[in-house]
């Protein structure tokens, strides 16, 4: 039997954040990037909305959406082939003369006629730049408790000392909240403050009415971001509530803490508490088991399928289809998918994008701080 939240529809958008990790999204969109050694970014909040029974969502890339259509595809992994509503992708019109729509707000303009013609009430509207496992009937539930306009979900969590810095927090926009008694008072931009602080989780609901609303009239006067633009300048208008998430969540903020983000989930309390909240899936690929050759060495290792080790491997993930040859030695690595590591080379503290190849009796070592990153379908 078909079950379905009539309530809610879902709008995502994939390419938010893409500045901070340079290096991977320069082939792909943030939610494209690999994560927890077979899944995508974008896996968790679509599997979260599905979990929820919103099966309509529209995804909204501006640019190098290609590999994210081809792992999507027709969203039958998520359930989400529907006659009525179902998975919508709407990748931007390739003509010249229109500018390309960069914030959220020129985002949603440009499928005004779509939501329209929606019959949900409300929205959720989320990023691709976090893992998360959460609830959205609760959170839908308590907005509509609450009486608000906009409910946005936050995590308590400190800004990395890391990403503070001019080059980082001029990329994008990262806010954290004021809260009193469950309403946002404050919101600021990209604050710079040590400690922990109510950080959004740029996850809301909203009625659907009122988001087309603010979105007309925000687009027709030159406005670009929904949260800067809209809700920071009528946080005393606007009912504003707050919606704390107290699950795992796993933030990408740069390289370093994609990394670190993925290097947490080696720690099966880490590992349990993102896929607490529901099952998440993923595009099938469908591949052998992992085979370990007699001789093979893997300790502390979370593997995809799809993997042939011969050599030594420790404290690594790797992505479907990695190849570690006799004799090579891969430590504190992310291997993604159909890396191969040859015969005798040793590797530690390295990223490989996908389709590289370490060479035989190649040594490459970063640091924790300083991991190696190798670009997709190198040859090192």
């Amino acid at each position: 039997m078909v079950v379905s939240n009539k309530s809610a529809m879902g709008i995502i958008f994939p390419n938010s954040f893409d500045a901070l990790i340079p290096e991977m999204a320069n082939v792909r969109l943030m939610a494209s990037i690999p994560f927890a050694s077979r899944y995508r970014m974008i896996d968790f909040v679509l599997s979260s909305m599905s979990n929820c029974d919103i099966d309509n969502v529209a995804v909204l890339p501006n640019r190098k959406y290609h590999s994210l259509m081809d792992h999507l595809g027709s969203g039958r992994e998520w359930d989400l082939v529907r006659k009525n509503g179902g998975l919508s992708i709407f990748p931007p019109y390739a003509e010249s003369a229109k500018a390309m729509n960069t914030g959220r707000v020129g985002q949603i303009a440009g499928i005004l006629g779509f939501l329209k013609e929606q019959k949900e009430k409300y929205v959720v509207m989320a990023d691709s730049n976090i893992a998360i496992n959460i609830d959205f009937k609760a959170m839908i539930a308590t907005h509509i408790a609450s009486g608000a306009d906009v409910t946005i979900a936050y995590n308590e969590q400190a800004v990395p000392e890391s990403f503070v810095k001019s080059d980082n927090v001029n990329k994008d926009f990262y806010y954290s909240l004021t809260i009193d008694g469950g309403k946002v008072k404050k919101i600021y931009v990209n604050p710079t403050d040590g400690g922990v602080q109510n950080l959004s989780l740029n996850i809301f609901v909203i009625a659907r009415e009122l988001l087309i609303e603010l979105v007309e009239v925000a687009f027709m006067r030159g406005q670009v971001h929904f949260t800067r633009d809209i809700l920071l300048n009528q946080v005393n208008h606007l009912n504003i509530q707050a919606y704390k998430f107290d699950g795992y969540v796993a933030r990408i903020w740069g390289i370093n803490s994609y990394f670190e983000e993925n290097m947490k989930l080696l720690d099966d309390y880490n590992l349990d508490a993102l896929f607490a909240g529901g099952p998440i899936y993923t595009k099938i690929r469908d591949d052998n088991p992992t085979r370990y050759i007699a001789g093979s060495k893997a300790a502390n290792v979370m593997v995809a399928d799809g993997c042939v080790i011969e050599g030594e491997v420790e404290n690594s993930i790797l992505f479907r289809g990695v190849k570690i040859a006799k004799g090579a030695k891969v430590k504190n690595c992310i291997l993604m998918q159909d890396t191969v590591v040859d015969a005798g080379a040793n590797i530690e503290y390295l990223i490989a994008d996908k389709d590289v190849t370490i060479s035989a009796g190649k040594e490459m070592k970063g640091t924790d701080s300083y991991p190696v990153y190798i670009a997709k379908g190198v040859t090192v």
